[in-house]
């Protein structure tokens, strides 16, 4: 952020804001030290005017513009930006920043508004004017609380003494389902009153309009003078716009509902409430089964404008538009790059994975491998992603190209040994599902035994590989010699809490109960004494170990049969006889 030694304020300024600067680059999510070196850059030198020096309105901008870039969606600092830009350059290097906000956050009436407000004081071309107002109503116009904008449209045109168009303004209005519908309607009400009908209604709907009104006074046999036809034509004209009236009436009544329960409307970067958040999913689920493209649209937008961090509103958006007719890739493309640029965190890696699965898709290839290299960059042990791109490489190149990436992050510094161990799991699933050896994928379960006998995932993954793979009458014997080794190795090699190694013994158990062969019930109650009984006899509870199962573990412990529970559900261990089934 420059030199600050050279700004041009006191050495006390000149140390804040240095302190600020790291602090913001140490933690660049945290909002208040953000605010912090704002307000300090804003107060040098007494508080910054056209007559600062340049140093320090270099400082002033570069504090805004990396706040803004990292927050682009709070419309108050594009404001107080543009501001302070008009008082110390004048309007159009503020036009310049009231133009990046509105790029930024495109659906916010207060900044379009207050953008509109400014354009009116600071041009004299109606034209330039106008045309900005006309892009504000395309932003922000559908929005529930649009009136402050309109007003200040409304309010233009009135300056200009251009009746006809505050009228045509005011017929568009009508029609949207907001806030304060019905003082808009009311005023629309009274100018149409002097208005020619060639304003109100198109040729068509006038003469059928005409043509009635003269059928109906023909058939009590007098015809009416040309006054009074034209005052009937305006009374069916007013109905007509009456029951524009009612529907925005009802619509709005409708939208009210969600309307209501929404407390924060704005962004902002502490979190939203459960209910807020329901209410949006429930807002959602009413517009697009409405089926009016248009206010889907820009009711996702408010709503990421909102919760632009849960990146569940992204997904949904994304989905939403790919169902669309026509070809929306781009449509689609520009959802995923705003989440991933701007919004979501990389903590949370699942929307940028969605964003790579959808450029492969489109066949693009290299730019969802640069999105995996982009979150591994920042995340080197993510096991999820480092998956991720194995399948992603299995898909274009071969199992081989999936088993390389799983060797390069097995043996690179910056995994942890968690990760890893998860890792060697999935390389040797990949040898096994996608390759058909078994044989190489225990070998390699056995080569790195070892080195992650103490991992969890390791034990419960090789007795998964082992227990999944197919097998003959003949084969089976064989088989059941594996799997007993690998639980063996398991419960006298590893240091796996008493818990864990319970957890892991019902699998074998299960395993001896449905498939084992003649003897293998010599194993099973060999098992269940050593693993399920007293202290006396339990290798997890006697000769001095630590017994760390809490009451739940222990009641399905003592219950024997692990699988009761995926069927009946947990026991209540303070129920009589609940610890007897057998």
């Amino acid at each position: 952020m420059g030199d600050f030694n050279q700004f041009g304020g006191s050495d006390e300024e000149n140390a804040e804001i240095k302190t600020l600067k790291e602090a913001v680059e140490a933690d660049s999510d945290n909002f208040e030290n953000w605010e912090k070196l704002v307000r300090a850059c804003e107060a040098l030198e007494g508080g910054l005017n056209r007559n600062s020096s340049p140093q320090a309105l270099a400082t002033l901008r570069e504090a805004y513009d990396r706040f803004l870039l990292k927050f682009p969606l709070l419309f108050g600092y594009w404001k107080k930006y543009a501001d302070l830009e008009f008082n110390i350059s004048g309007p159009e290097s503020a036009e310049m920043v009231y133009e990046r906000g509105c790029a930024s956050v495109r659906n916010s009436v207060d900044l379009w508004t207050g953008y509109c407000s400014f354009k009116m004081e600071t041009t004299h071309t109606p034209f330039l004017v106008r045309e900005l107002f006309d892009r504000g109503a395309d932003a922000v116009g559908l929005d529930f609380l649009a009136h402050p904008f309109w007003d200040k449209y409304i309010e233009y045109e009135e300056r200009q003494e251009a009746h006809n168009r505050v009228f045509a303004i005011l017929k568009k209005i009508i029609a949207i389902p907001m806030h304060q519908y019905a003082r808009y309607f009311d005023r629309f009400r009274a100018l149409a009153a002097n208005r020619p009908i060639a304003e109100l209604v198109d040729d068509a709907t006038a003469t059928r309009l005409r043509a009635e009104v003269q059928a109906e006074s023909m058939a009590y046999g007098v015809p009416k003078a040309d006054l009074e036809i034209e005052r009937d034509v305006r009374a069916k004209i007013d109905a007509l716009y009456y029951e524009t009236f009612t529907k925005t009436q009802t619509e709005t009544t409708r939208r009210w509902a969600y309307e209501g329960e929404i407390k924060r409307p704005y962004f902002h970067v502490t979190e939203l409430e459960h209910k807020e958040l329901a209410k949006w999913r429930e807002y959602l689920d009413f517009e697009e089964a409405e089926g009016d493209a248009k206010r889907i649209i820009f009711l996702y937008e408010r709503c990421l404008t909102t919760a632009g961090f849960y990146d569940e509103f992204w997904f949904r958006y994304a989905r939403w538009m790919s169902c669309q007719p026509g070809n929306k890739e781009e449509e689609v493309r520009n959802i995923y790059l705003r989440a991933v640029t701007l919004f979501v965190p990389i903590s949370r890696p699942g929307i940028r994975l969605q964003f790579a699965y959808f450029e492969e898709m489109c066949g693009r290839v290299d730019v969802a491998r640069d999105v995996h290299a982009a979150i591994l960059s920042s995340l080197p042990d993510c096991f999820e992603v480092i998956v991720s791109l194995a399948n992603l490489e299995r898909r274009q190149a071969g199992p081989e190209a999936a088993v390389e990436v799983y060797k390069t992050h097995l043996e690179g510094s910056q995994t942890d040994t968690f990760t890893k161990a998860a890792i060697l799991t999935e390389w040797a699933f990949t040898l096994w599902k996608t390759q058909g050896s078994a044989d190489e994928a225990r070998a390699l379960f056995s080569k790195y035994a070892q080195t992650y006998y103490n991992s969890r995932q390791f034990w419960q993954q090789w007795l998964e590989f082992e227990l999944g793979l197919p097998t003959k009458v003949d084969e089976e014997e064989e088989h059941e010699k594996h799997i007993k080794q690998v639980f063996m190795d398991m419960r006298t090699k590893s240091q796996l809490s008493s818990p864990i190694k319970m957890e892991l013994g019902y699998m074998y158990l299960d395993y001896l109960q449905r498939r084992g062969g003649k003897d293998a019930m010599k194993m099973y109650m060999q098992l269940d004494r050593e693993l399920l009984g007293p202290p006396s006899v339990s290798i997890l509870k006697g000769k001095g170990v630590v017994d760390e199962l809490d009451e739940a573990t222990q009641l399905k412990a003592e219950t024997k049969y692990f699988k009761f529970y995926e069927y009946f559900g947990e026991p209540d261990p303070n129920a009589q006889g609940a610890a007897s089934f057998s």
